[in-house]
């Protein structure tokens, strides 16, 4: 919307908003009668379409007009206490009860708005997050507070929508080339400590992406917790399972953390290797995890078995059929990697390669990642994503590490979008459109 329109909105509104102030220098009352039911036929369209977008999807024109909203609501806020202060210092005409009887009125018009415009970024916002949403509910009568909070509002849901219309853009442009099509199918091998669930996609956005590109996307759907042998062998049968289905001689494999020492056992040890055509590992702690070396070393073993028995309880509801808990664990040490490494020799033909992220602070990540950040850093491994030093990521041909220009970085999570947040400097979808599309483009 243009300067020029949003003015003309803006103005109409706060003519509303006054219009017991005005009627009286109106001639005659059709005039007036008909100046208010087209105000106010106004104020009604502008709550419905707030503002004219050409956009994929219901959504984010809903987002939209939830920051137009919110924008409007406030600039007239500030004009209203304008116009107030000119009456009150400069014109006092006007008896104090017209003032008071418009000042509510005032109050309703704009509080409608108001809660408008929060109610459809609060049910659209993908980014907005729990804590802004939580901080606006408990602190929106404190002065200052909440116009702060309303800001961070109408900031997110804006950059909200640039970047999902910057996806819809470059999808509709790319759509015929079908950039992930690749002539192996991808499967997405996950991470410790998580499953491939139906209603909770742990890479987030992504496969969907891939999919809109062409992409044939499978997940191994193993153990969320077990010794690397044990997820290989369930991965082995993933494979076989694939490859029977449809005839694709091979699979890509696009593996996080754990998952990447997993797939490696399935290829290096189990004879794989002549059915994958490529392994792309992701954060993955291929020299494995110092910090948890230690930890195991100095817990009980009582204690230790203790927390396993809880998970393993839980995740056996939650779909996995013979969780271990203490051994996936143990696979992800120092010590367990060297063994691993010793076996998993890279096997001619498979293309092999890896890639990892970075956190910047403390900041860059909620618990438990920041706790992790911090002891990987005091324990001398230098940079890290929460979980895995960055040093630990390197396998096969490397990729190298993300390093956004952003003040946040990458976190663990961040790199398969668990979180599903927008993150400056970094498109995740992208990232991994791009990765597929280099396989594609390499045969693959």
């Amino acid at each position: 919307m243009t300067l020029f329109k949003r003015m003309v909105r803006y103005f109409l509104l706060m003519l509303l908003f006054n219009f017991t102030l005005l009627s009286p220098m109106l001639p005659g009352t059709l005039v007036r009668v008909l100046s208010c039911t087209g105000l106010m036929l106004f104020y009604l369209y502008y709550h419905f379409i707030p503002v004219k977008v050409n956009c994929n999807g219901r959504r984010l024109k809903i987002l939209l007009g939830g920051c137009e909203l919110l924008n409007a609501a406030i600039v007239c806020f500030f004009l209203e206490l304008a116009v107030y202060g000119y009456v009150l210092i400069f014109n006092r005409t006007y008896p104090a009860l017209l003032l008071v009887v418009n000042g509510i009125a005032c109050a309703m018009f704009l509080s409608l708005l108001l809660i408008n415009g929060i109610i459809r970024i609060f049910t659209c916002s993908g980014q907005l997050g729990l804590s802004k949403r939580i901080a606006l509910l408990l602190l929106w009568w404190v002065p200052g507070v909440n116009l702060v909070l309303l800001h961070q509002f109408i900031d997110t849901s804006h950059k909200e929508y640039d970047f999902t219309l910057e996806k819809q853009q470059y999808y509709e442009k790319w759509k015929e080339e079908e950039l992930c099509r690749t002539k192996y199918p991808i499967l997405m091998v996950h991470g410790i400590f998580f499953r491939d669930w139906k209603s909770f996609n742990y890479w987030g956005r992504v496969p969907d992406e891939l999919i809109r590109h062409g992409a044939n996307i499978f997940y191994s759907n193993h153990q969320s917790s077990a010794s690397v042998e044990q997820c290989g062998e369930e991965i082995k049968a993933c494979i076989l399972e694939i490859v029977k289905k449809t005839g694709c001689e091979k699979v890509n494999i696009i593996a996080h953390s754990k998952g990447g020492l997993d797939s490696r056992y399935a290829v290096s040890c189990l004879g794989m290797d002549q059915y994958v055509a490529s392994i792309t590992t992701i954060n993955t702690p291929h020299s494995g995890c110092h910090y948890v070396c230690r930890i195991l070393d100095r817990i009980s073993p009582g204690f230790a078995n203790f927390i396993g028995k809880r998970y393993e309880s839980l995740f056996t509801l939650l779909g996995d059929d013979s969780p271990d808990f203490l051994s996936g664990l143990r696979d992800l040490t120092d010590r367990e990697c060297a063994r691993l490494n010793k076996l998993m020799k890279d096997t001619p033909g498979v293309i092999c390669q890896s890639t990892g992220s970075q956190m910047r602070s403390l900041g860059s990540a909620m618990f438990p990642l920041n706790l992790g950040y911090m002891i990987i850093r005091l324990l001398g491994e230098g940079s890290n994503d929460g979980l895995v030093s960055t040093n630990s990521m390197v396998w096969g041909n490397d990729l190298g590490i993300l390093k956004p220009k952003g003040k946040q970085g990458i976190s663990h999570g961040d790199v398969i979008d668990l979180t599903r947040k927008n993150i400056e400097g970094f498109d995740v979808m992208g990232f991994y459109t791009d990765l597929v599309h280099k396989l594609k483009e390499r045969g693959y």
